[in-house]
């Protein structure tokens, strides 16, 4: 069967009550298909008006396709002034709509108790539908999120993200604050060893940052190529030639003295420092380029693969110091209990995310990933034909 395209989109109230996390991990450790975009946008009207269209037009008996169309004519719309916050996440594989629609769930639980619940669908766990019991009546409707159950209005839905995505940045300036000058901006990059297999583990981790409080206002799929990572990782090349290539210098001296029962003098040891020391420090940079990006410097071609990134920008009071402190230190083994790294990482370099250290950081490496551009509408065009 050929593969093709569908989408979840998550609803503003979804985001604003920071269950991002709770849903994203739902998916990717349930379904067996690849996550190959993620953009958070602010709809308009205009936006809301045509999507719910899209849904009344599918022609179905339904009171949930009713709901829905309802519901997206009248939340997904700006209120107060101000834009909402919504994500689309876009997924790739076979058969994606009716394997995404399984795991987001019914909106209707004609024949469910609340003490029937089991949770196992996102809409199970994150999503309200409260009916007077009187009069039959919807009073309350929150779908948590939102997903095609057929391919041919998937493409319709996918047609419509397009056109109403082009040219708009990837990040969503909505809000206004009181002191704009205590808000930060950070990067966090939750790393391809999250990406390896289907896991909770990315969705786990925005659930963790999301302790913080701090908002999701930018959000992509990357992949590193050689040149970014080199520039990225720019800084820590220095800093690993003047933290080990001393300590591996002396380590080699100590090592040959005690091969050759040879005391070797501090010249001596300081070639070493300045070859092999220097030679193992680049070789430790190396590997770290090689695992972001997939493309080890100077590996022949055919060891290169290509390796996946989640980019997302938080907003809010000190954000910087509030995701480092969530994320712990470089190494996992030494991290407090409750970090992101203690938790998920395995050792300095496989240490699962990493988050910018300080606003010049933020600007540096926002600069190199270009977190104001994103390819989900190149994505959804490609497979559409377009």
């Amino acid at each position: 069967m050929p593969e093709s395209l569908s989408y979840v989109m998550v609803t503003p109230y979804t985001v604003a009550k920071s269950r991002t996390g709770g849903v994203l991990a739902r998916l990717l450790s349930q379904v067996d298909l690849e996550l190959v975009g993620a953009q958070m946008f602010a709809p308009d009207e205009a936006f809301a008006k045509e999507y719910s269209a899209i849904l009344c037009a599918q022609n179905v008996s339904s009171d949930s396709v009713t709901l829905l169309a309802d519901y997206a004519e009248a939340r997904l719309v700006p209120s107060g002034g101000r834009k909402h916050r919504t994500l689309l996440l876009l997924f790739k594989g076979e058969n994606p709509c009716e394997k995404l629609a399984k795991i987001c769930g019914h909106i209707f639980p004609e024949h469910i108790g609340d003490e029937s619940l089991t949770g196992e669908t996102i809409r199970d766990t994150y999503a309200d539908l409260i009916i007077d019991p009187d009069t039959a009546q919807v009073n309350y409707f929150e779908p948590a999120v939102m997903t095609p159950r057929e391919q041919k209005w998937a493409d319709r839905d996918l047609a419509l993200f397009s056109s109403y995505l082009d040219g708009k940045e990837n990040i969503v300036n909505n809000m206004e604050y009181d002191d704009p000058s205590k808000i930060e901006r950070t990067l966090v990059i939750i790393k391809p060893d999250n990406w390896q297999y289907a896991s909770s583990r990315p969705g786990s981790i925005i659930d963790m940052f999301s302790r913080t409080g701090l908002r999701i206002i930018g959000i992509k799929i990357h992949r590193f190529t050689l040149e970014q990572a080199l520039d990225f990782y720019g800084p820590v090349e220095a800093a690993l030639k003047s933290k080990l290539a001393p300590v591996l210098g002396k380590k080699a001296k100590e090592t040959l003295e005690k091969e050759f029962f040879l005391a070797l003098s501090e010249r001596t040891e300081k070639a070493l420092v300045e070859t092999f020391g220097v030679e193992y420090a680049y070789d430790q940079f190396a590997q770290i380029v090689g695992f972001m990006s997939g493309v080890k410097p100077g590996a022949p071609v055919d060891e290169c693969k290509s390796v996946k990134c989640m980019i997302l920008i938080y907003e809010g009071i000190d954000a910087v110091k509030k995701i480092r402190d969530v994320l712990g230190p470089t190494d996992p083994l030494k991290a407090p209990g409750g970090t992101v790294r203690r938790e998920f990482g395995s050792n300095v370099m496989v240490n699962t995310a990493h988050a910018s250290d300080s606003p010049e950081s933020v600007a540096r490496e926002s600069e190199i990933v270009k977190v104001n551009e994103n390819t989900l509408k190149s994505i959804i065009d490609e497979c559409l034909g377009h």
